[in-house]
C-alpha cells in the first residue's frame, strides 16, 4: 500500500519515486517505500494548514486532546513487539534496545497526555484597573514541520509529535529516509486513536526533496529538527525568511570525566556503555573520555579488554 499519509489518506508519491530500505546490520531488503518530493511536501502542508485553520483539533478541549494521547500510549504498548521489530530492521539495533525504546515512547505519550489533560484554565492578570480584563492564554503555534533522525526514529518522533498534538497543533512529519517504518505505523495508530484527518501528515524522502520544502513554506509556523549541524544551519536560514519558530537539536561531542575517587568498576562499565550503546549511534554518546593521570593506564587497559569482549551480531542475535 502507499506510504505517504496526507489529509487522512494513504497515497503514493506524485512522481512515482520509491526507495529501498535495507537493514544496516546485513544489507537485507526490508521493504520498498514511496519517496516524496516537493509537490508531496506541499500537499502535506496544505492538508495540515486546512486542518489547523478549519478543522476541530485546535479548538478541541485540552482534556480530550490529552485523552487521545493516552489512547496512543496504550496502542503503542499493545503493538510494542511489532514496533520494536520494525525499528530493529530499519536501524540494525538490538531488539532488546528497541523494546526499551517502545516503553519510553509509550511513556512519552502518557506524560504529555496527563500533562495536557490536567492543564489549568487561562491565568487572569490583575492590572489594578477593574475596567481591564487581562489574561494569559495558551494557544497552539499552528502547522509544525517535524524532521527526525535515523538513530532513534520513533523516540525522536514521539518527543515532537506528542507535545505538538497536546498543544493543539497540526503537523507534517518527515522521518529519516533510512528509517521510515515506525513512523508509518504511528500514523495508523493516530488514526485508530481518533485523530481528525489532516492533523497528522507523513512524507518520506530526503532532506533536500522533502524536508527543505517544509522549512521554506510560508504556511508552516514552526520547524523542529534533530540532526546535524550543517543541516541545522540551513534550516535556520530557510526559516528566517518567514520568521518561523525553530527548535534545533544538533550534534555535539560529549565527554565522560573520571577522577581517582570514582567507583572504578562502575566507571569502566559506564564509560563502555556510553560509547558503545546502540553501536555508539546516540546523540549523547560519550565520544570523549577524560581520565585522571593516576588512573589512566589501568583504565585504558581495562576498557580495551572489555571492548574486545563485545560480540558482533545482528539485531535478532
Amino acid at each position: 500500500m502507499p506510504e505517504l499519509f496526507i489529509g487522512g489518506r494513504w497515497i503514493a508519491a506524485v512522481d512515482g519515486r520509491v526507495r529501498e530500505i535495507r537493514c544496516p546490520a546485513d544489507g537485507t531488503l526490508v521493504a520498498t517505500v514511496d519517496e516524496a518530493g516537493p509537490r508531496d511536501a506541499a500537499a502535506a502542508v496544505t492538508a495540515a494548514r486546512e486542518a489547523f485553520d478549519r478543522g476541530p483539533w485546535p479548538a478541541t478541549p485540552a482534556a480530550e486532546r490529552g485523552a487521545l494521547l493516552l489512547r496512543v500510549a496504550a496502542l503503542i504498548e499493545r503493538d510494542k513487539d511489532a514496533l520494536a521489530r520494525a525499528e530493529s530492521l530499519d536501524t540494525g539495533k538490538r531488539l532488546v534496545e528497541s523494546a526499551y525504546d517502545m516503553d519510553d515512547i509509550a511513556n512519552c505519550f502518557r506524560y504529555f497526555g496527563n500533562l495536557v489533560a490536567s492543564g489549568g484554565t487561562d491565568r487572569v492578570v490583575d492590572t489594578g484597573n477593574p475596567g481591564v480584563d487581562s489574561r494569559v492564554v495558551h494557544v497552539p503555534v499552528g502547522v509544525c514541520a517535524l524532521i527526525t533522525p535515523w538513530n532513534y526514529p520513533l523516540l525522536q518522533t514521539a518527543w515532537k509529535v506528542a507535545p505538538a498534538l497536546g498543544a493543539g497543533n497540526t503537523f507534517v512529519l518527515k522521518p529519516s529516509e533510512l528509517t521510515p517504518h515506525t513512523a508509518i505505523i504511528l500514523m495508523r495508530l493516530l488514526a485508530e486513536a481518533g485523530l481528525p484527518d489532516g492533523v497528522a501528515n507523513l512524507v518520506l524522502g530526503t532532506g533536500p526533496d522533502a524536508g527543505a520544502p517544509l522549512t521554506e513554506d510560508p504556511r508552516v509556523d514552526m520547524v523542529s529538527f534533530t540532526g546535524g549541524l550543517v543541516t541545522g544551519r540551513r534550516i535556520m536560514a530557510a526559516a528566517s525568511a518567514t520568521v518561523k519558530k525553530v527548535a534545533l537539536e544538533l550534534g555535539g561531542k560529549n565527554p565522560n570525566i573520571v577522577f581517582d575517587d570514582a567507583d572504578y568498576e562502575t566507571a569502566v562499565d559506564y564509560a563502555l556503555m556510553a560509547v558503545f550503546l546502540h553501536s555508539g549511534q546516540v546523540c549523547s554518546a560519550g565520544a570523549r573520555l577524560l581520565v585522571q593521570d593516576e588512573l589512566h593506564d589501568r583504565f585504558v587497559e581495562d576498557l580495551v579488554a572489555r571492548a574486545r569482549a563485545i560480540p558482533m551480531g545482528g539485531p535478532f542475535d
